[in-house]
């Protein structure tokens, strides 16, 4: 179990890394596109916020990626496994079950999902505060 929570918090903090820096680029470019002026408030806002979902689920993807790797490199799951697949369903915690890990691993499925909601949760945060700075932006114009 230990290797398990020591696995799982590695990949975590890499991920929170990735999730930080991410969320720092998004909200400084927010920033910049919100005080820029134009006739087209639609438009930028559109333009922001299809921005903004982009890069974060491209970070999701990339995350995703992270778990693959570490999975790959402990041997979480039976050889022949598509581990990306797995990861994913993981980290969304769409939990088909038609793959499972090896049974000294199967702890790293729940902190997989664990770590997807966390970062989920986050950039539901970010999108709305984006999306709030964005309306306010245009409103006070």
């Amino acid at each position: 179990m230990l290797r398990q929570l020591l696995v799982s918090i590695a990949v975590s903090l890499c991920n929170i890394a990735t999730q930080a820096l991410v969320m720092a680029a998004v909200l400084r470019v927010a920033r910049v596109a919100n005080e820029r002026e134009t006739s087209h408030q639609s438009f930028r806002l559109i333009v922001v916020m299809t921005a903004t979902v982009s890069v974060l689920m491209a970070a999701h993807i990339a995350e995703v990626v992270a778990w693959s790797i570490a999975y790959a490199i402990v041997g979480v799951a039976p050889a022949g496994t598509d581990l990306i697949y797995f990861a994913f369903v993981n980290y969304t915690t769409l939990g088909y079950g038609d793959v499972t890990p090896l049974q000294r691993w199967h702890l790293l499925g729940p902190l997989t999902a664990m770590n997807g909601v966390l970062l989920f949760g986050w950039s539901t945060a970010v999108i709305f505060a984006v999306l709030q700075k964005a309306l306010m932006t245009g409103i006070s114009r």
